[in-house]
């Protein structure tokens, strides 16, 4: 018997509606699948990049290096316009006129023997004799005689080797009045560290050694050896750290004081040090942890370090409390404690303003140039090129005439290059990238970068924290790491103080001998005086024969600033 029509015709719809199912779930598939390549592209396009990066950094060169001219003739037309804008010319671009264009295993330890003696090396001696005024007014009144000294040695250095320093105390033998004799000996003048075999040079060669050229003590001890002296590391580390918590102490510690009441910008940065942990009570190794070192550059007059096991907003904040000024650093977020508005009131009243980093703008343009090979961030660095060296043609001019030129000239181009940057990175901010994070950096730290307009003495970048922290990341390579918390400290304190006198021109071996000599004489009140910034004035009221020797009184001269009062006695 035939199908009715009206029967076959529904079978016919469901079958086709099966197909139709059937065919929408292998044509989702086939989307879910195109999006999960066109994915893993994109991620393995990100990771290439990345690693095209590295491989940059690593293996060509660390520098943010660019054909300026090949960038200025991409973008000729650009540059020419805004050079327009702003009155400047190529010409004054190259500063015609200045009006505004222009180890082995170990042993166990010996056990200590005593203090060596330092007659058996052959060195060098040097001999300071210590009287006694008052026993040398018995001895002129012919009450008492000098018959012998009581004598002990240092180890001292000058430039060429160490040499034995000869600490000769007077004896006298006293008659009373009964006609007995006793015997006295001229106390030992004031030290910065008691009974130390190093006299104040040594300590001084020691720090500059390590912590200025970057020489891990090892390295000095085995060289301390071959000139003929036994000078262990373990001793060279309670040295330095000695040294260091007594400078922090004294001169570092006005400095800071100064530095955070009277400066007008102070510039940061951060970097990384390994710290030695503590040993364990089973005796079980394990790795070093992290800890922290933070330059602080108030102006031209003091270079800071602060060392922190943890870097975090709670430190940042507590070593700023109480500036108030600018604060150049780049956008790390452990900064914004300073600059932005807490929920709760502040503990620091002060008002910090922020300054921008146009060396990191730049280097994310850079990155995006030289891996994703991109005209925009090639467009962007030639602007930020113009930018520079604009402002370089009048660098040496007085901040005022700075201000006013940047005004005049440098406020196009940097207007223009945030109008850019906006428009570009509204194309991109929806894709993942270094393109994105080059320009989404420019338009998040805006307000800060264009601070450099607000006065003359602010400067385009932050480069002179990186040069001052570049000791600490060279030098990590030799010494590898520090002992503990207290021993990053004493180092950040020397560090301080020979970096600011790298700033100041001083030579700082030199420098930190002759404080290590004057320190223990000093009034505690005007420890500012033996800072960097103060100190060829400071020295140059001191006697310099007493300065020579290594120990012996001192004469203290009156305050730097005041009327000359009557000279404090020798000490």
């Amino acid at each position: 018997m035939p199908v009715p029509a009206a029967s076959v015709v529904p079978n016919e719809i469901v079958t086709l509606d099966e197909a139709l199912a059937a065919l929408a779930a292998e044509r989702e598939k086939v989307l879910e699948l195109t999006r999960e390549r066109d994915h893993l592209r994109t991620s393995h396009e990100r990771l290439r990049l990345e690693l095209e990066l590295l491989k940059r950094r690593i293996f060509i060169a660390k520098a943010e290096r660019v054909d300026t001219r090949q960038l200025e003739m991409e973008f000729a037309a650009t540059l020419a316009e805004l050079d327009r804008l702003a009155g400047t010319t190529p010409a004054a671009l190259r500063g015609d006129g200045g009006d505004g264009a222009n180890d082995t295993p170990k042993g166990p330890r010996k056990a200590p023997t005593g203090r060596r003696d330092l007659r058996t090396l052959p060195l060098e001696e040097e001999r300071v004799e210590i009287d006694d005024p008052i026993f040398e007014k018995l001895v002129a009144e012919g009450r008492a005689e000098r018959f012998d000294f009581e004598e002990s040695c240092k180890l001292a250095f000058k430039r060429g080797g160490y040499r034995r320093l000869v600490v000769a105390r007077v004896k006298y033998r006293v008659i009373d009045q009964n006609g007995e004799s006793q015997i006295e000996t001229a106390p030992m003048p004031p030290e910065c560290f008691e009974r130390s075999l190093a006299a104040p040079s040594v300590l001084a060669h020691v720090a500059t050694e390590k912590l200025c050229d970057g020489l891990p003590l090892n390295r000095i001890e085995s060289r301390a050896t071959r000139e003929g002296v036994d000078l262990d590391r373990g001793t060279m580390s309670r040295w330095l750290e000695d040294a260091g918590a007594t400078a922090g102490a004294t001169v570092v510690a006005a400095m800071k004081k100064e530095a955070l009441s009277t400066a007008f910008c102070i510039a940061t940065d951060a970097t990384g040090i390994r710290v030695q942990p503590e040993k364990r009570a089973d005796g079980a190794r394990q790795p070093c942890r992290r800890g922290h070192y933070f330059v602080l550059i108030a102006d031209k007059d003091h270079v800071l370090f602060e060392y922190t096991p943890k870097e975090s907003s709670a430190f940042v904040a507590e070593t700023f409390k109480g500036y108030q000024g600018y604060v150049q650093a780049d956008a790390k977020n452990v900064y914004d404690v300073l600059f932005r508005m807490p929920k709760k009131p502040p503990d620091d009243p002060a008002k910090k303003e922020e300054v921008g980093c146009w060396s990191h703008l730049r280097r994310g343009l850079w990155e995006a140039a030289v891996c994703l090979k991109s005209a925009v961030a090639r467009q962007g660095l030639a602007r930020i090129s113009r930018i520079f060296d604009l402002d370089d043609a009048w660098r040496s001019e007085h901040p005022e005439k700075i201000h006013r030129l940047r005004d005049e000239h440098l406020r196009v181009h940097i207007d223009a290059f945030f109008d850019w940057a906006e428009a570009e990175y509204g194309k991109v901010q929806h894709e993942r990238g270094m393109l994105r994070s080059a320009l989404g950096y420019a338009v998040r730290q805006r307000e800060a970068l264009r601070r450099v307009l607000d006065d003359g003495r602010l400067i385009l970048e932050n480069n002179r924290s990186e040069r001052a922290l570049r000791k600490i990341a060279t030098g990590r390579k030799a010494w590898l790491f520090v002992g503990s918390d207290g021993h990053a400290q004493s180092a950040a304190n020397l560090l301080s103080l020979i970096a600011s006198a790298r700033l100041l021109d001083i030579e700082p071996e030199g420098y930190l001998r002759d404080l290590f000599r004057v320190l223990p004489h000093w009034p505690r009140d005007r420890y500012l005086e033996l800072a960097p910034k103060y100190w060829l004035e400071t020295r140059s009221r001191l006697d310099y024969r007493e300065l020579a020797k290594e120990l012996g009184p001192l004469t203290i001269p009156s305050p730097l600033g005041r009327p000359p009062e009557e000279q404090p006695p020798a000490r």
